[in-house]
């Protein structure tokens, strides 16, 4: 990206409809951002968000020229009144009349009480992240696959939604694990462990939000310069930083049967090492520091530029991961 002056920081907030699913995205910016903003909508990984969900931007972030060319690329200015922030636990009931999309930390309360179904089904899927994390032996893996008949269905489900077989029908859990191969396997465990649970509002959002996280990291990651395990790591420790969140439970106990690596643990735990970094980095964009963000960008010697692109491909990852979510649950 062609840079004639300071680029500043960009973020996409992932915004609810009423019934708390993610909905549509919301321009955030720091100071500066017009400009910014204005050289990113002729790029087509840009322009390629608002084709999955409804993108808003603030009528005040955006001159005449700038929303015209926003709108252009199918954006539109958020109405009056129709944008509320919950910070408590989300009741329809209790929204405003207006209010189209939902804003705040609502889905980071405490979970509901889960069934025993439903708890034993994200153990399982956790147990399975950490069998592939390591390499295990796909007779391992088949075995906790036929112990949990939901995960084991939406597996099956989405392999052959893939098409990856080449036309055959899935018929069997080794064929099904050898044809999505492991890295694909773990991604989709990893969503897996988010994905919408009965009773439980919070899981799509949260979705949403981790997912824009773990590939946020990764792209930084790979920004920064660092190799491919490190970024397969930096992807990991967004995708568990909400682990804790997900369970209502506090994040050292979720990771304790867990043997993650070294990097990992002390970014999760301690916000430590260069994924500790990176991770406080996406956590300060995500809280609106985009000050203290472009610093930190300076100390790794990242290009903000190379951080936008970061988020607006994170942003369309997400987009990918619900859609993928929602297929295998039907």
């Amino acid at each position: 990206m062609t840079q004639t002056m300071p680029v500043a920081l960009l973020f996409f907030r992932v915004l609810a409809d009423r019934s708390g699913r993610p909905a549509a995205l919301l321009l955030d910016g720091g100071a500066g951002a017009l400009a910014t903003l204005a050289e990113l909508t002729t790029a087509d990984h840009f322009v390629a968000l608002s084709e999955t969900m409804p993108c808003l931007f603030r009528a005040g972030m955006a001159g005449e020229a700038l929303a015209a060319a926003l709108q252009a690329r199918r954006w539109r200015a958020l109405a009056p009144g129709t944008l509320c922030r919950v910070d408590e636990r989300l009741v329809a009931e209790f929204l405003p009349a207006g209010a189209a999309w939902i804003d705040g930390n609502w889905c980071m309360a405490p979970p509901p009480k889960s069934t025993g179904a439903q708890a034993a089904s994200r153990v399982t899927a956790l147990q399975m992240v950490q069998l592939v994390a390591v390499d295990a032996d796909t007779h391992e893996i088949e075995a906790l696959l036929r112990r949990d008949p939901t995960l084991s269905y939406n597996l099956l489900r989405l392999v052959n939604s893939l098409g990856v077989g080449g036309g055959r029908r899935i018929t069997s859990f080794s064929q099904a694990l050898l044809l999505l191969g492991r890295q694909q396997l773990r991604r989709w465990l990893n969503l897996m462990l988010f994905a919408a649970r009965q009773g439980d509002m919070r899981s799509n959002m949260l979705l949403a939000r981790v997912a824009m996280r773990a590939r946020a990291l990764e792209l930084l990651a790979r920004a920064r310069g660092l190799d491919k395990t490190n970024q397969e790591q930096a992807f990991m420790a967004g995708m568990f930083s909400l682990l804790g969140v997900l369970f209502g439970m506090p994040l050292a106990e979720v990771l304790a049967p867990l043997t993650l690596g070294e990097a990992v643990h002390a970014a999760l735990l301690r916000r430590e090492g260069e994924l500790g970094v990176l991770l406080t980095l996406y956590e300060m964009v995500e809280m609106g520091d985009f000050d203290g963000a472009a610093a930190r960008l300076d100390g790794l010697q990242i290009a903000p530029a190379d951080c936008n692109d970061a988020m607006v491909d994170a942003a369309l990852w997400m987009q990918g991961a619900l859609r993928e979510t929602q297929a295998t649950h039907g």
